[in-house]
């Protein structure tokens, strides 16, 4: 599958109904970096007028996974892709349009080379900022994951 945000985005649909009804869409996706967006309304929101922290945790998530997802489709071979741990900050109320980044790619490649090489399962910690529209930092979120080529 070629990786493009509105393919993605149509997956999201389908696949992961809560994330696309929650308001999440990728906006850009390269080998390097992939961002995302999502906008705070009634959906997303939790009784302090600012967007549930849950609703921030699947659109930081969604540009580590894409980045994993499109690393592992250009390799051409089978790997396990699995989210091991996650830790978050949050340092301001998010409200508006809130962009999330992830710029790990290089990395991604580099584990699954070395998982090719070893034989073993490599893990990986990619970080997703997230930026408001004057682009203070909201919240940051660290995903491990864990990757193994299958023989």
């Amino acid at each position: 599958m070629k990786f493009t945000p509105a393919k993605v985005n149509f997956f999201n649909f389908i696949k992961l109904p809560l994330a696309y009804f929650g308001g999440v869409r990728v906006q850009s996706i390269t080998d390097k970096e992939v961002i995302v967006t999502i906008k705070h309304r009634w959906m997303n929101q939790n009784p302090f007028q600012s967007m549930f922290w849950a609703a921030q945790g699947m659109a930081a998530e969604m540009p580590t996974g894409i980045l994993v997802m499109k690393a592992i489709d250009d390799s051409k071979r089978k790997v396990s892709m699995l989210v091991t741990h996650q830790e978050a900050d949050f340092f301001k109320k998010a409200t508006g349009k809130i962009t999330f980044s992830c710029t790990g790619g290089n990395e991604i490649r580099e584990a699954i080379q070395k998982s090719i090489a070893t034989g073993e399962g490599q893990k990986i910690v990619l970080t997703s900022e997230g930026k408001n529209k004057d682009g203070v930092v909201v919240s940051n979120f660290n995903f491990h994951w864990s990757l193994k080529v299958k023989s």
